[in-house]
């Protein structure tokens, strides 16, 4: 079983940065594929980014593509969520989630395990 703890949320302004942070335990991290989902007010969640359990490959969802980046420390047992040029409609509740399936998916059935979430408000 896998527990992941996501934090760094908050509340900054619009053109500001946060960094997401998700402590994984209870796997072998460097087997897990990793993703960050969010789900805003009254939507359904959504994929972020991911990536892949090596560390090398990540995929973006298009509404953060050059804003976002995710990254890892596989000897820390780590993913990050570096998110910059923040904008009003990045608000939501932001979520880790870690797959054991050998092939990556931004499909949000895909992943097995969740953290608790971490709100991230950006005001205009």
């Amino acid at each position: 079983q896998v527990q992941l703890v996501e934090s760094g949320g908050g509340l900054t302004q619009a053109g500001g940065s946060l960094r997401l942070s998700c402590a994984a335990s209870g796997g072998s991290f460097s087997m897990l594929h990793m993703g960050w989902f969010r789900q805003a007010p009254g939507k359904e969640r959504e994929f972020v980014a991911l990536i892949r359990g090596s560390g090398v490959g990540a995929n973006y969802a298009d509404s953060v593509k050059g804003r976002f980046t995710i990254f890892r420390d596989n000897t820390k047992n780590m993913v990050y969520l570096q998110m910059n040029s923040l904008k009003p409609e990045d608000t939501a509740v932001y979520y880790c989630a870690a797959d054991q399936n050998p092939i990556p998916s931004i499909a949000r059935a895909q992943y097995q395990f969740w953290g608790q979430g971490t709100q991230v408000t950006v005001s205009s």
